[in-house]
């Protein structure tokens, strides 16, 4: 099966997760899955989420962030993310994504498969 984002119409999601501006999202979902393209505007934020019956696998394109993480047992972990960077967050994780960039939008592929 080929995706063609393009294709999709994008999803404008303000706040999304409880954080900061918008996501934008152009998003294939089965019924199941989630597979999509997404970009934050810069100072635009995913808020902290954990995912607790799914893991998520987000491949950065463009653009320049940071990844917040937080394992079950509670360490936070704050990295800094660019184009190349593949981010996985297991199932029982917390994580969040921040562009940092004061001028680019960061933009990346994810995909949410339930487990």
């Amino acid at each position: 099966m080929i995706i063609k984002f393009d294709e999709i119409g994008t999803s404008i999601l303000p706040k999304f997760k409880g954080g900061e501006k918008e996501f934008a999202a152009d998003m294939f979902f089965d019924g199941t899955n989630r597979i999509f393209r997404g970009r934050l505007i810069p100072g635009a934020t995913i808020g902290m989420h954990t995912h607790d019956d799914s893991c998520e696998v987000i491949f950065i394109l463009s653009g320049h962030g940071t990844i917040m993480e937080q394992a079950p047992d509670g360490n936070p972990t704050t990295q800094a993310v660019c184009p190349g960077d593949c981010l996985y967050c297991p199932k029982g994780h917390t994580h969040s994504l921040m562009n940092t960039s004061p001028e680019e939008d960061l933009v990346f592929y994810a995909a949410v498969p339930k487990q």
